[in-house]
């Protein structure tokens, strides 16, 4: 990894030592070996075990429900279904309402009534073991009256489209506008349109993904009195505590959460889940601890999905390629129900349409609309990938329709580097950058003319294997806050985060973060930051989390905010225990502490470099608080909320150079490089992990994955053997740099890197497959790009996605089509 530096990255901290060291994880010993505790592998005194019954009818009444033979099996203690536990279970939370009537059908953790897709529950066995719970469901007698099915969005939204649920009055949850025109007319936008010299209209799809984190979800609840622990596989312990005591009426302080070791999530792990809840109900019930471990199958068909949006894109521009206007309608799939913040991502998505690009008109509308499908919410990136996609994605084909080179299309139209900062058509206000710069340092990386040389020369021979390249130069919003900003938009948490440092007796260090990693590295990086900001050895500091008894405040991971907002309060932290322990030492060494200097953990007076006292030192003598000076707290301890003003925007130049077999229709990335800037880097080898793992993840998008559902709402995809996730044989080698320009917004100049290689990577991989074989008659491919997709593109004409075949299955492929894919030699993905 490369990077280019920039100079005003480290104003106002003290001299690097750690920060910007390749350490290796602290974490990674006891992740990689399994010596650690996943909630899982909780067992505790007389602990019951829960399984849960769910529907095979996506859209269906319950007519008949029978749980006696259940309850006479061996070890089964209870059976409980919607009706047991009608009165008590709520309706799980919804905190993202976007418009003030949007419709919220209510969520309930178990059914009562009506399912309204497969895999809700229906009925809870709790047994004695696992196995005894398990094998109670098959005692369980239901019938089903069947509903019509509603699956495809477009179809959903016709007047007499049957409803999803039927005390509402359409499948629309809510109608989101965003319009950068005068006076929120659209006047503007309009117009941009009516005086452009071209017009390009596109229609996209954003397939339907699935989470698939490498740890199943995972729940235990042990009750003690009117108290409650509760152990979960979550990314949000503090804001689990919040909804679940919401939800149950159990009093906050008398709920814990603690979230242990955390086996990925990806958003997957960013809810309130019907499992926990019903956990906690159960153990309130009968006074015993209880434990649910999902099933991967489970996890694949009841744990929320990501994306799936069709998407219908226009821009305005002239002949010479200068953008006039965007417009952006969209059909968000919201699912059967709301969940944590199911209506929100494609809204938050709305701010990043624009992209890099001076677009001086913009309007953006989107319609979540309600199917017989598990819920979606948050996925790696969470409405930014969308949006990346698809202006990346139009910039080409305005490119195409223009006949100019794709990448001098973008260029004519992004952000210069002396304009920062920039007010975007979307309102927000980009801090710093250089997208030259990083794309620049990419051509390099990448071998561009060489590249380009030998796509001319495969042309001109008739090559059966076309070689293309495809850019995406993006930027996103991260760290997600401001708490104002949030509240403008109706989110229903703020964006603030805390940490608090105890120094030990012994000079030792423990930082308590409300940050709550799931493999990010945080033990790592906030120990770095904390020996820089004290001056005491990486290996004396210990960082604390996941645990609401030990960090009581907190808003926790996702949004690549982790850094930003809460590695910024532990820096805040830490400037307050210095302050604190100056004026310790300044009596200690009989001085005024306005002449005292901190330098690489020692206190010194001015002008008599011989005199000094260590923090570490400091902190032992106000522990035995023999001399310390009138007037003030025996400790230097010290806790700090960080709450910026502004999102951070790291960005970068992705580009893909990929090979497709005309005959075979076989899509392999031969080259990919990547140039990113995320602000001030910590962590070298951290960053790139996180890099490589967005890119996997982006490309899995682009190649790979896609949710399915048949004609009577049964999910087709719902294992491994289907759902196909690349294996590391299945990616290329990443050729990856960055440029570094510190976000204006935190004390550390950090801008996020957690989502970057998710949200850049998709466009650049699809853009490259087009430019392949666009001269073959090829306007655009559905995504995944399957071998067969490919191939049908090339020799059958169309986006490859085959729509009529898929009947109600408008959204992806029919299930005929992905297992010919999966079997098929040619294919090149569909490991674990």
């Amino acid at each position: 990894m490369t990077a280019v530096e920039d100079p005003t990255s480290s104003v106002g901290l003290p001299p690097a030592k750690e920060v910007g060291q390749a350490r290796r994880r602290k974490e990674d010993a006891r992740l990689i070996t399994g010596k650690t505790t996943w909630t899982d592998n909780m067992v505790l005194p007389g602990m019951l075990h829960l399984a849960v019954l769910r529907s095979p009818v996506a859209h269906g009444r319950i007519t008949h429900l029978d749980v006696s033979a259940a309850k006479e099996r061996p070890n089964v203690v209870a059976v409980y279904t919607g009706a047991d536990l009608a009165e008590e279970q709520g309706s799980l939370p919804c905190a993202w309402p976007v418009t003030p009537d949007m419709v919220n059908p209510g969520h309930p953790s178990i059914a009562v009534e009506q399912v309204n897709h497969v895999g809700e529950a229906v009925a809870v066995v709790v047994a004695r073991s696992r196995t005894a719970a398990a094998d109670a469901l098959e005692a369980i007698d239901v019938d089903y009256e069947p509903l019509p099915v509603v699956l495809d969005m477009e179809q959903a939204v016709q007047e007499g489209s049957p409803l999803v649920h039927d005390h509402t009055t359409s499948n629309t949850s809510y109608h989101f506008v965003f319009d950068a025109g005068e006076a929120g007319t659209g006047s503007d936008t309009e117009q941009a349109f009516a005086d452009a010299e071209v017009v390009v209209s596109r229609r996209f799809v954003q397939q339907r993904l699935i989470p698939a984190f490498m740890e199943p979800r995972s729940v235990v609840v042990q009750p003690s009195g009117d108290n409650y622990t509760m152990w979960s596989a979550t990314q949000i312990p503090h804001i689990l505590r919040v909804m679940a005591a919401m939800v149950t009426g159990i009093p906050e302080h008398k709920l814990r959460v603690i979230a242990p070791d955390v086996g990925g999530g990806f958003g997957g792990k960013l809810q309130v889940n019907p499992e926990e809840i019903l956990c906690l109900l159960i153990a309130r019930r009968l006074g015993k601890p209880v434990k649910w471990t999902e099933t991967r199958g489970e996890s694949l068909m009841t744990a929320h999905h990501g994306r799936d949006q069709v998407q219908f894109i226009d821009v305005a521009a002239d002949r010479d390629g200068t953008v006039k206007g965007l417009r952006v309608r969209l059909l968000a799939d919201m699912g059967a129900y709301l969940r944590l913040i199911t209506p929100g991502v494609p809204a938050l998505g709305a701010f990043m349409f624009p992209g890099i690009y001076k677009f001086p008109a913009y309007r953006f509308e989107c319609d979540g609309v309600f199917t017989n499908k598990v819920p979606t919410d948050a996925y790696r990136g969470a409405g930014r990938p969308e949006a990346t996609f698809a202006i990346e994605r139009i910039m080409d084909e305005l490119a195409v329709e223009l006949g100019m080179d794709p990448l001098e299309v973008r260029r004519k139209n992004w952000i210069n580097a002396e304009e920062f900062p920039f007010t975007t058509v979307a309102g927000l206000e980009y801090d710093s950058g250089d997208y030259h710069q990083a794309t620049e340092q990419a051509l390099e990386l990448l071998g561009y003319d060489e590249l380009r040389a030998e796509q001319k020369r495969r042309r001109e021979s008739g090559d059966p294997v076309q070689l293309g390249i495809g850019f995406s130069t993006f930027t996103e919003m991260c760290g997600l806050a401001p708490s104002r900003v949030l509240g403008s938009l109706a989110f229903g948490a703020g964006g603030w985060e805390q940490a608090s440092i105890r120094m030990l007796p012994t000079g030792k260090v423990e930082v308590v973060t409300g940050s709550t990693p799931h493999g990010q590295g945080h033990e790592t990086a906030w120990s770095q930051i904390v020996a820089d900001q004290l001056g005491v050895p990486f290996e004396d500091v210990e960082v604390l989390h996941g645990d609401t008894a030990i960090s009581s405040r907190g808003l926790d991971t996702y949004g690549s905010r982790s850094l930003v907002v809460g590695g910024t309060a532990v820096v805040k932290a830490a400037e307050k225990v210095v302050e604190k322990a100056r004026v310790i030492a300044a009596h200690l060494l009989e001085a005024n502490a306005d002449d005292l200097e901190f330098t690489g953990g020692k206190f010194t007076v001015r002008g008599t470099p011989g005199a000094g006292v260590g923090i570490q030192e400091v902190a032992l003598a106000i522990f035995a608080a023999h001399d310390y000076p009138e007037g003030v707290e025996p400790t230097i301890d010290a806790e700090a909320t960080f709450d910026p003003e502004n999102f951070s925007f790291p960005h970068g130049t992705h580009i893909c150079a990929m090979e497709i077999d005309t005959e075979t229709g076989f899509a392999k990335i031969r080259k990919y490089a990547c140039v990113d800037d995320v602000g001030t880097i910590v962590n070298p080898l951290i960053v790139e992990g996180q890099v490589h793992g967005g890119l996997a993840q982006g490309i899995a998008q682009a190649m790979y994955e896609e949710a399915i559902y048949d004609a009577e709402g049964n999910l087709t995809t719902g294992s491994f053997v289907d759902y196909l996730v690349p294996a590391a044989s299945d990616l290329p080698h990443f050729d990856t740099g960055n440029t570094v320009h510190a976000a204006t917004s935190n004390p550390l100049g950090a801008k996020g890197v957690g989502e970057a290689g998710c949200i850049a990577s998709t466009p650049a991989v699809v853009n490259a497959a087009l430019d392949a074989v666009r001269h073959l008659g090829v306007t655009d491919i559905r995504m995944p790009l399957t071998p067969e997709r490919v191939w049908r593109a090339i020799h059958q004409g169309g986006d490859g996605g085959d729509r009529a075949a898929a009947g109600s299955n408008a959204q992806g492929a029919t299930a005929g089509e992905t297992a010919a894919a999966s079997t098929d030699p040619s294919s090149s993905g569909g490991h674990l």
